[in-house]
């Protein structure tokens, strides 16, 4: 039994060292960490991490938190952030027809979500014009430069959907708003070449099919030759077995304008001349328009399923919103990003962004200033979407788990767990939201760089440790919650105490006491520490274990339920 000198004042009332302790026991939570990330999978690599409390910030593990890494894709959250600051969430993209005489116009303002479908509806509208016959079609994607691919990014990824270009005027191939990409659809057929269809259908990208009818498996490749329009499928694909590929088309203003030009056709609207480049002049008639669905709605594809094409329309448009008579480029519309995120409270100083959506590898940061940002969201109003966009562990519904649909099943962190993922060679990144065992609001940044082998499965294992394993304090018991005590004399100043089973003095008294106590449980302050409490009568016990709700129990990505934020109130 260990004897603690115990120093209560007013409201204060301190609890007991257990008896086997020489010292208070480590925390829980950092010990977990600490062999995870020691783990020799991460020899040499960097290890950046950054745990907090959602209400306060308050510091629960930090790992080299302050170094500067690579993000790859976490870098999402901070353009979304900036995005929802910057245009603000109610924004939306317009995409405009315009007739001029026999000149038809059709101008493009960033719109990332302008799907085949709403290409054809636009079509639809025009042909209900008085006008069938047009000498021209002018397209007009002035709303940004003509910079198409970012900074540094690879110039082996150019033919692929995930580093398509970036235009005004662009188009979406699926659902997915897979932007400025061409999807390949192949299915195997006994005893003939594969059939070969392309989505949207195009005559600007010319197809190439050396693929065979072969085998069980699927080893086909789809590439467009670099700074070409010409896509090559080749390789095997079983008899009946089907498969798609995405393919980023060389000029994405071309290629909206191509199928545009086909639905005006079908609608019985004709262009005779051939497609050129210009602006719409201010005197041109307007015809009709396609306007996207608010930013907050855009937010789901966006971070879900990390999609990059977004990310670099929002960037390029936030550059017209902070210089409105230039077209929108990286440099401004990065620049207006970072002073927004500073007014948010992060420290620009740390960061430098090379591209909104962490294909660059000149985007640095530090994990202090991914958590930063993460805690001072939970205080704007869009707050909820923008959580409830970020994928969640282990759902398999691609549009709420995302990219983490297939991480973390059967785990704890299943349905709990809101994080934006990030790969690149070398580099993996977990960033979000959590909820502890004691039902604590956590928020924390993981990232690992120049890791030889992927660090996904042990961030994972980190993020399940985070909803899994109580960090310090967690234990320590609420007002009037109750203690096991056992057998001594304490002896205190105007009142006295029994100790099994004991009466507590109110609140309200003045105690000084020198005690000799064991107790048993969980973990305890140090001597001298002091706990506020409200009841009179208080008996300690361990708090209780939060029950988790197992992959399939119906936690949704919009489920909210919970998670107050600290500054909700300012919002």
């Amino acid at each position: 039994m260990r004897a603690v000198a115990v120093i209560l004042t007013g409201l204060l009332l301190a609890l007991p060292v257990p008896a086997s302790a020489a010292t208070v026991p480590a925390d829980p939570l950092t010990a977990e960490l600490d062999r995870i990330f020691a783990d020799r999978r991460l020899a040499g690599a960097t290890v950046a991490v950054d745990v907090r409390e959602a209400s306060g910030g308050r510091v629960v593990y930090q790992r080299d938190s302050g170094l500067r890494v690579l993000p790859a894709s976490n870098q999402k959250l901070l353009t979304a952030v900036a995005a929802l600051e910057v245009l603000g969430a109610g924004h939306r993209f317009r995409t405009t027809v315009h007739a001029r005489g026999r000149d038809l116009h059709l101008r493009g303002q960033g719109d990332p979500t302008l799907t085949y479908e709403r290409i054809v509806q636009l079509a639809a509208a025009v042909a209900r014009d008085r006008t069938k016959r047009y000498t021209r079609l002018i397209v007009d994607d002035t709303w940004f430069d003509r910079v198409p691919l970012g900074l540094d990014w690879s110039w082996q990824d150019e033919p692929y959907g995930f580093t398509a270009p970036v235009s005004a005027l662009s188009f979406a191939a699926t659902a997915r708003f897979d932007t400025a990409a061409v999807e390949v659809r192949y299915h195997g057929v006994a005893g003939r070449p594969p059939t070969i269809r392309m989505w949207p259908p195009t005559g600007t990208v010319r197809l190439v099919n050396r693929a065979v009818t072969l085998g069980l498996g699927d080893t086909v490749e789809v590439v467009r030759a670099h700074g070409t329009a010409t896509v090559t499928v080749s390789g095997a694909v079983g008899a009946g077995r089907s498969g798609t590929a995405l393919v980023s088309v060389p000029d994405p203003a071309a290629t909206t304008a191509g199928l545009f030009r086909a639905a005006l056709r079908r609608h019985g609207v004709t262009v005779s001349g051939r497609t050129s480049r210009g602006t719409v002049p201010t005197d041109a008639r307007p015809l009709a328009a396609q306007v996207s669905k608010p930013l907050v709605e855009i937010l789901p594809p966006f971070l879900k399923l990390s999609n990059n094409g977004i990310a670099e329309a929002l960037v390029k448009t936030m550059s017209r919103a902070a210089d409105p008579a230039t077209p929108g480029s990286w440099p401004t519309g990065l620049a207006a990003a970072t002073r927004a995120l500073g007014r948010l409270g992060a420290d620009t100083r740390l960061l430098t962004m090379g591209d909104g959506s962490g294909l660059s590898r000149r985007n640095w940061l530090t994990a202090r200033q991914l958590t930063t940002v993460l805690e001072k969201a939970q205080g704007r109003p869009w707050f909820p979407a923008f959580r409830a966009a970020l994928p969640v562990a282990g759902d398999p519904d691609p549009m709420v788990g995302g990219t983490l649909r297939n991480r973390m099943r059967g785990t704890p962190a299943a349905g709990n767990v809101h994080a934006k993922t990030g790969t690149l060679s070398g580099v993996n990144a977990l960033s979000g939201y959590a909820t502890g065992p004691d039902g604590r609001h956590l928020l924390f940044a993981l990232l690992v760089n120049a890791s030889v082998d992927s660090a996904a499965p042990l961030l994972d294992e980190a993020a399940v440790a985070l909803t899994t394993t109580p960090a310090a304090g967690s234990a320590v018991p609420a007002a009037g919650s109750t203690v096991s005590v056992t057998g001594s004399t304490v002896s205190v100043t105007g009142s006295t105490v029994s100790v099994a089973g004991s009466t507590v003095p109110a609140a309200t008294a003045a105690v000084s006491a020198t005690a000799a106590v064991s107790g048993t449980g969980s973990a305890v302050p140090a001597a001298r520490a002091a706990v506020f409490v409200t009841e009179s009568s208080v008996s300690v016990t361990s708090p209780p274990r939060r029950r988790w709700q197992r992959p399939g129990s119906g936690v949704r990505a919009a489920d909210l339920s919970g998670w107050s934020s600290p500054l909700s109130q300012r919002s």
